[in-house]
């Protein structure tokens, strides 16, 4: 299917305003952009409450934002632990409180949206520890913050579904069965990756590799290795025994094929995965409902398999 008209005039105007490549920008800029970007996310939606705490981390406390769904009773509900995208080196709690709002009515649950380190401050594995970190607290402490611990998964957009993705083996792989679920929403799963999707929309269609590139620079480090299974958690050799998997991409989106592997590989390794691709859109739709509408539809199917998983 081709792009959708809305996304397409919205990259004609994108590319009308010669934007400069991701390459080219300092840091600053580079948050400086996500944050402008998703100040097209549109009129965030009511939720019915929003609590904001700290939580302990492994190099000091985090900051944790909990979204009580709207029209949602206040005793325990189903959760989840989000992580938002922004390659590791940019977005925050606040970039991403629309996508949360929506989410979390759209699911029903009690969604826990978790700031991590950001590089090049704090560069890789920092994320990642945070993350697990992060997660496994709120694990332990899911009925003070109103959760089933037993219906409690973990999800992430971009890079933030990347850290999803990587805290699910994780905690599998020491052998703690913690979580009901993992929502990846257009994830970067291997920063290797030659797909059919890279070929077809690696360029003009939002994200391209200078954008991954320069994200990989400020974050990795000197000596950290691109396909490190905690970053690129598709290249990881064992997936036998992770929670059941909710996968949404998006058809222009060069991350779309590693996502789908991602799913089939799941299913091979006995793993119940469900994967949808959104047809005509790209990289963040999802936060861009200003420009791109169909986002609202996008959050209505999401909520449906994130329900048919956790409640």
């Amino acid at each position: 299917m081709p792009l959708d008209p809305q996304v397409r005039r919205f990259l004609d105007r994108l590319a009308a305003s010669a934007p400069r490549s991701a390459g080219a920008l300092t840091v600053a800029e580079r948050r400086t952009s996500i944050e402008r970007l998703l100040s097209l996310a549109g009129e965030a939606q009511s939720v019915a409450r929003i609590e904001k705490r700290s939580i302990p981390g492994p190099a000091g406390a985090l900051r944790a934002w909990t979204y009580t769904p709207a029209g949602a009773h206040m005793g325990i509900l189903p959760g989840l632990v989000y992580f938002h995208g922004g390659g590791f080196v940019a977005g925050s709690l606040e970039t991403h409180d629309g996508i949360c709002r929506s989410l979390a009515n759209a699911s029903g649950c009690r969604l826990v949206s978790v700031d991590y380190r950001l590089g090049p401050e704090a560069p890789f594995p920092a994320a990642v520890e945070d993350a697990c970190a992060a997660t496994l607290w709120i694990c332990r402490h899911a009925e003070q913050l109103g959760i089933d611990a037993a219906r409690l998964g973990v999800g992430g957009d971009s890079a933030g579904a990347t850290l999803a993705a990587v805290v699910a083996q994780s905690l599998a792989a020491r052998g703690q069965g913690l979580l009901a679920m993992q929502f990846l929403l257009c994830p970067i799963l291997d920063y290797r990756a030659e797909t059919a999707s890279w070929q077809a929309f690696g360029t003009g269609h939002l994200l391209d590799r200078d954008t991954l590139e320069h994200d990989l620079k400020h974050y990795l480090g000197e000596h950290a290795d691109p396909g490190d299974v905690r970053l690129s958690p598709l290249r990881a050799q064992r997936l036998k025994g992770l929670p059941p998997a909710c996968i949404h991409t998006a058809e222009c989106d060069p991350l779309r094929d590693e996502a789908a592997e991602y799913a089939a590989r799941l299913e091979m390794a006995g793993v119940p995965a469900s994967y949808r691709c959104h047809s005509g859109m790209i990289h963040l739709f999802y936060g861009l409902g200003a420009v791109i509408p169909y986002g609202a539809e996008a959050y209505r199917q999401m909520g449906e398999d994130i329900r048919a998983l956790l409640h």
